[in-house]
């Protein structure tokens, strides 16, 4: 079951350019292309005419061309072009999705078109001030479900075991960080304070460290799948009073999980250098790092997946720090419902 009723990440914005691309997104194929202007648009990724995917065509002027009779449709999913045909039947169309162009995504409504607000959608500035956030950003097609993502990324007990020569540093630092957690009517915000802790490779080759250091997490979960990110530390003792105007390290990592199907997923992130801004080798290492320390990831959510799909989920035991995923998922569960309610009224 998915949450149609929602804002997902279909691609980034520069994903699509002069050529049709398929995605499949909460099961349904969907096909991401632009118009002679540039406007984006999502259809469904199949003709009205004999059912060839939209996606093995080509764009032209007009929209995009079936390549099997030629067919043309454009963002609206009207078809304005048949060879050989004047005379459209208005029946000569294919579904549209809503989707909007904004901050470098292009985001998708899967849902009852009526009630996709745009307004609704979660910001990020960062990616358009490249003066002060330069960044970088990319997407891994997941063999694991979207939820196993969420999971993973806002519990962060495990960066000490999957990434200790990355970004994870020593076990214990993050089961006993502070956590101070804050529950939205969307989702959770929790800020992870880690004082006077021993720095982190990837710390030390971005700011040079030598002693210790304080560090801060600070997460902001938005369901049904985006995840904002801000990592800072400095030299110990500059946390003592909250987190400063201006700290020696700083980042800012976007998480946008979009379902494929039920054991699949997109993930789109991003790296944001908000330390050394100057220099295009900073952006770079700090990318770097982070995409290895998250192929780490995409390794163990996917043979967690592989194990679930064996062997199903009752057995599983929540422990103390399952807290904000609980959370998280009744969450998704009341949007889940609500949105089953909204089909089943449709």
């Amino acid at each position: 079951m998915f949450i149609r009723n929602a804002w997902y990440v279909a691609a980034w914005a520069d994903e699509v350019a002069d050529t049709p691309l398929a995605r499949r997104i909460c099961g349904e194929p969907v096909v991401l292309f632009r118009d002679g202007s540039g406007r984006a648009a999502a259809l469904l990724d199949m003709c009205c005419h004999r059912g060839a995917p939209l996606s093995i065509g080509k764009v032209t002027a007009l929209g995009i061309e079936c390549g099997y009779h030629g067919l043309t449709f454009d963002c609206s999913g009207t078809c304005v072009r048949i060879p050989g045909q004047e005379r459209i039947p208005e029946r000569a169309r294919v579904r549209t999705f809503p989707l909007v162009e904004q901050d470098g995504f292009l985001w998708i409504w899967m849902g009852d078109a009526s009630r996709a607000d745009q307004g609704a959608i979660v910001r990020y500035p960062w990616h358009n001030d490249a003066a002060h956030w330069p960044h970088r950003h990319t997407m891994y097609h997941i063999q694991g479900a979207a939820t196993l993502m969420v999971d993973n990324l806002m519990d962060l007990t495990h960066l000490g075991y999957v990434h200790g020569s990355t970004i994870g540093g020593n076990p214990m630092t993050h089961v006993e960080a502070k956590m101070e957690t804050e529950r939205t009517s969307n989702g959770l915000k929790f800020d992870r304070w880690m004082l006077n802790s021993l720095p982190l490779p990837t710390y030390v080759k971005a700011c040079g460290f030598q002693g210790r250091i304080d560090r801060l997490q600070r997460f902001e979960y938005i369901a049904p799948g985006t995840i904002l990110q801000l990592s800072a530390a400095d030299e110990a003792g500059a946390y003592a009073n909250g987190l400063p105007d201006n700290s020696k390290l700083q980042f800012r990592l976007f998480h946008g999980l979009t379902p494929e199907t039920e054991t699949s997923c997109f993930y789109f992130w991003s790296t944001a250098n908000g330390y050394r801004t100057d220099d295009p080798a900073a952006t770079e290492q700090l990318f770097s790092e982070i995409a290895g320390a998250f192929k780490e990831d995409l390794t163990v959510v996917e043979a967690q997946q592989a194990r679930l799909t064996e062997l199903g989920e009752d057995h599983l035991v929540d422990i103390a720090t399952d807290a904000a995923r609980l959370h998280m998922r009744r969450i998704a569960d009341r949007l889940l419902a609500d949105d089953t309610l909204a089909r089943a009224a449709e």
